[in-house]
């Protein structure tokens, strides 16, 4: 039996007049004069500057550019992590060799890796993508160790008992234990991908939605900004919905 039996379309609709009514409130907090439209400007005139970037091809090149090195550094620090988590959540002594070395690279964030990675890379594409790969990496690990490790022991004991090889094992048993665990943390990550991202191009860019809020900041275009943050908002909702769609395909067998 369902424990919720209100129907769908009824929280539907309510979530969409609670944005509805927010947004009535914005509007008319920012029309009454009691807040400067430099400072917080009403969402009709984001509305109208989206549009005006969206039709010059503005906006659609900003969001593009910093998708593009979300997924390129994500999907990157995934596929690096994943085998390399499931090794060493299998392995007490490769975990121990590795651990000291993970302590050093989990604490740093994106940002503190900006200088070097200019001075590598300089101004290019593969120094955002170093940036997002290097805020990821290291917490997309810790994901992947930890889900290994959260696998039933009486199974894997199991599989080796019958016969299955280490291959085997990590490929039958492991694998498939873990990833309800693994893609939980990947979505999470793919949320701090964004962030990442955003904080490589505040500093050096010359597209994407970071470069779009620090030039609308330089020339107090307060209605860019506000509209370079609510695209970060909106794709980053499309981006966990096609995560979602990839996590049930996947995993067919839960419920």
């Amino acid at each position: 039996m369902n424990p919720d039996p209100t129907p769908r379309h009824a929280l539907l609709a309510t979530a969409c007049v609670a944005v509805l009514a927010f947004l009535a409130l914005w509007e008319g907090t920012c029309r009454s004069g009691l807040v400067d439209p430099v400072f917080l400007p009403p969402p009709s005139a984001v509305w109208a500057r989206g549009l005006a970037m969206a039709s010059d091809g503005a906006l659609p090149g900003h969001v593009l550019a910093s998708a593009r090195r979300v997924m390129t550094g994500f999907l990157t620090a995934t596929v690096v992590a994943i085998p390399l988590g499931l090794f060493l959540g299998m392995s007490r002594y490769a975990r121990a060799a590795f651990d000291p070395i993970l302590s050093l690279l989990r604490p740093l964030p994106s940002m503190s890796w900006i200088p070097l990675s200019l001075l590598w890379f300089g101004i290019t594409e593969t120094q955002k993508y170093s940036i997002v790969f290097m805020g990821c990496f290291a917490p997309a690990l810790v994901y992947v160790i930890e889900a290994t490790r959260n696998v039933d022991p009486v199974l894997i004991r199991a599989a080796q008992n019958l016969g299955a090889s280490r291959w085997q094992v990590m490929r039958e048993v492991v694998l498939p234990g873990s990833l309800p665990q693994i893609l939980s943390g990947l979505k999470i990550i793919l949320g701090l991908a964004w962030t990442c991202v955003i904080s490589a191009e505040l500093v050096a860019a010359r597209e994407g939605l970071g470069f779009l809020i620090m030039n609308g900041k330089e020339f107090f275009q307060t209605e860019v900004v506000v509209l370079g943050m609510l695209m970060i908002s909106l794709t980053v909702l499309l981006t966990d919905v096609v995560f979602r769609a990839i996590g049930r395909k996947l995993l067919r067998w839960q419920p």
